[in-house]
C-alpha cells in the first residue's frame, strides 16, 4: 500500500499538481449577493446623468453629499489637542461613554439610572449590541423552546434584513409577528396585538423604537401603552432596537418614549443603542448594549456576565468612536449643537417626504400617497410592487430594493421631480 501512495505522489509531483488532492474549500458555495449591494452595484454601472440611488441606508444631505456635524468636528479636535493614547479599553468599553449613552436613552431621572439598575456596556454600533444581545439572551433568558430544541425571538413582519441572521448565527429560531399593513401601508394594530396575545407565555420580543426600519411605521403613543400592557401580561421579555434616537422625529426625547415608557411600565428590558445615524458615525461602529434589571447587586452580575461573553468575541471595544460620543454628551454646548444637528437632518428627511408627496399629486397620480408623510425616519415603504421597481431602474434610472423600500435621505430639491414623475409613470392605470 505504501507502495502505491508513493507511485500516486509522484506522478501528481510530475505532472506539477500538488499532492493534496482538493482545496480545503472546494464544498463552500459562493452566497448571494446582499439586495442593498446589488442596488448600488447597479446604480454605479449606470451612465445617465439623472440616476438616482435610493438603496443606501445613511444620510446625505440636498447635494446628496455625506454630512459629518460641526459638533462632531469640533469634539474631534478637542480629542486631537488632548494628545491621548491609545491603550486599550476595558471589556466592555469606556465608562463614560456606557453612562452617557445610558442617560441617552434612559433620561438622567430615570429612576432606574438612579438606582444603578441598568448595565450598559459600548458595543460595535447597533449591530454588534444586538449580536451580543442575542448571544446573551439565548444563554440566560427562560424562555420556551421551539420545536427543535431552540430559544425562540419574536420580530415584526418585516424586519430590517440583519436582525434574522444576527438571531440564526446565535443559534436561535425566528418567528414574526403581525405588523405592516400592507393595503393601508401603515400599522397593523389588530394583528400585532392579537399576535402579542397569542404567542406563547415569556417570548422574547423584539421591538424597533422608532422609525421602523424598512416601514417607517411606528405605534402611537397609545399603542405603545397597549403593547406594554399585552407584553407585561404575557410575561414577554422585550429587547428594544434604537437605532434612530433624534434622528427620527429631531426629538431625542421623543424617540426614545417607548423605552422609556416600558421601564416605567415595569418591564426590565434589553435596549441595542446605534450612534452611526444620529451622529453621522457610520465608519466608527459605535453602538451600546444596556440591560435593565431588578437591583444593583443584579446588574453587577450581568456585567461580568457580558464581559465573559464579550472577551472571547473581540477582546475589547474600539476607542475612538466612544471618544468623539462621549465629549459631545459631556459638553453642554456640543449637546445643545448636535441636538440642532440632529433636528436638522430629521426635518430634511420630513421636507422630502412631504414634497414628493405633493409633487405625486401635482403630476396627476390617483393613488394615496398619505403613507409617505405618516411614515416616519430614513426609510418609507413605498407600496410599490417589484415590476414598478423593476420599471424604474430600467425606464427612469431610479434605484430601490425590490420591497418597494425607499431610503428618503438619497431625495433631495434637485432630484424629486424626477422621481415623482418616474414613480407617478411607473403606477399610472394602478
Amino acid at each position: 500500500m505504501l507502495q502505491n501512495v508513493c507511485k500516486i505522489a509522484g506522478r501528481a509531483r510530475s505532472s506539477g499538481v500538488p499532492a493534496r488532492f482538493a482545496s480545503v474549500w472546494a464544498k463552500v458555495e459562493k452566497g448571494p449577493e446582499d439586495p442593498i449591494l446589488g442596488v448600488t452595484v447597479a446604480f454605479n454601472k449606470d451612465t445617465h446623468a439623472d440616476k438616482i440611488n435610493l438603496g443606501v441606508g445613511a444620510y446625505r444631505d440636498d447635494n446628496n453629499k455625506p454630512f459629518v456635524l460641526d459638533c462632531v468636528r469640533k469634539a474631534e479636535q478637542k480629542i486631537f489637542e488632548a494628545k491621548v493614547d491609545h491603550e486599550y479599553t476595558p471589556i466592555g468599553g469606556s465608562a463614560a461613554f456606557n453612562k452617557l449613552a445610558q442617560s441617552l436613552v434612559f433620561g438622567e431621572e430615570s429612576a432606574a439610572v438612579k438606582a444603578k439598575r441598568i448595565v450598559t456596556v459600548q458595543a460595535i454600533s447597533g449591530t454588534g449590541a444586538l449580536r451580543v444581545g442575542a448571544d446573551f439572551m439565548k444563554r440566560f433568558v427562560d424562555v420556551p423552546l421551539g420545536p427543535n430544541g431552540k430559544k425562540v425571538v419574536y420580530v415584526p413582519q418585516p424586519t430590517w434584513g440583519n436582525h434574522i441572521p444576527i438571531y440564526q448565527d446565535a443559534g436561535m429560531d425566528v418567528k414574526f409577528y403581525k405588523y405592516y399593513n400592507d393595503k393601508t401601508c401603515g400599522l397593523d394594530f389588530e394583528g400585532m396585538a392579537n399576535d402579542l396575545k397569542t404567542i406563547p407565555s415569556q417570548s422574547i420580543v423584539l421591538l424597533h423604537a422608532c422609525a421602523h426600519n424598512p416601514t417607517g411605521v411606528d405605534p402611537s403613543p397609545e399603542q405603545w401603552k397597549a403593547i406594554s400592557a399585552i407584553c407585561k401580561e404575557k410575561g414577554h421579555f422585550l429587547f428594544v432596537d434604537l437605532a434612530y434616537q433624534g434622528f427620527a422625529s429631531g426629538d431625542p426625547e421623543r424617540d426614545a418614549l417607548a423605552v422609556r415608557l416600558l421601564v416605567q411600565d415595569g418591564h426590565n428590558i434589553g435596549v441595542s443603542q446605534s450612534f452611526a445615524k444620529n451622529f453621522g458615525l457610520y465608519g466608527e461602529r459605535i453602538g451600546a448594549l444596556s440591560f435593565v434589571t431588578a437591583s444593583a447587586e443584579e446588574a453587577e452580575r450581568v456585567e461580568s456576565q457580558l464581559k465573559i461573553l464579550i472577551r472571547p468575541m473581540y477582546s475589547n471595544p474600539p476607542v475612538y468612536g466612544a471618544r468623539v460620543v462621549s465629549e459631545i454628551l459631556a459638553s453642554k454646548e456640543l449637546t445643545s449643537l448636535w441636538r440642532t444637528e440632529v433636528k436638522v437632518m430629521a426635518d430634511r428627511i420630513i421636507d422630502m417626504r412631504s414634497s414628493l408627496r405633493s409633487l405625486l399629486k401635482e403630476f396627476g397620480s390617483k393613488r394615496d400617497w398619505s403613507h409617505i408623510t405618516n411614515q416616519i425616519g430614513m426609510f418609507c415603504y413605498s407600496g410599490m410592487k417589484p415590476e414598478e421597481v423593476d420599471a424604474l431602474a430600467r425606464d427612469h434610472h431610479v434605484y430601490l430594493t425590490r420591497n418597494g423600500r425607499i431610503s428618503v435621505a438619497g431625495i433631495t430639491s434637485k432630484n424629486v421631480k424626477h422621481l415623482a414623475k418616474s414613480m407617478v409613470d411607473v403606477t399610472k392605470g394602478l
